[in-house]
């Protein structure tokens, strides 16, 4: 990831999640190392938005955005695991 998305962009993200916003957090090898703890981020957007502003690889990708993340808009967000959710965010058949 070239350039990580920042604390104010993360929040945008989870406010716009149709997902459950714990689902913005991988939790591979990296976290179990780092000793996390899955229950502290279930619903509690402000846990997860600090964690991922510290631990960018933390952070599951591919996110799909409809909307302009810097005008201050509310946009949509989906997290595009397993693909065939990018093709449900972008109206299309897989």
């Amino acid at each position: 990831m070239k350039e990580p998305p920042d604390a104010e962009t993360l929040k945008r993200i989870a406010d716009g999640l149709d997902d459950p916003v714990e689902d913005l957090v991988r939790k591979d090898s990296q976290f179990k190392k780092l000793e996390l703890n899955e229950e502290d981020y279930v619903g509690n957007a402000s846990a997860v938005i600090d964690l991922l502003s510290q631990k960018k690889a933390l952070i599951q990708r591919p996110i799909l955005v409809r909307g302009d993340l810097s005008k201050g808009q509310k946009v949509t967000a989906c997290i595009g695991r397993p693909k065939e959710k990018i093709y449900e965010f972008f109206g299309q058949d897989g």
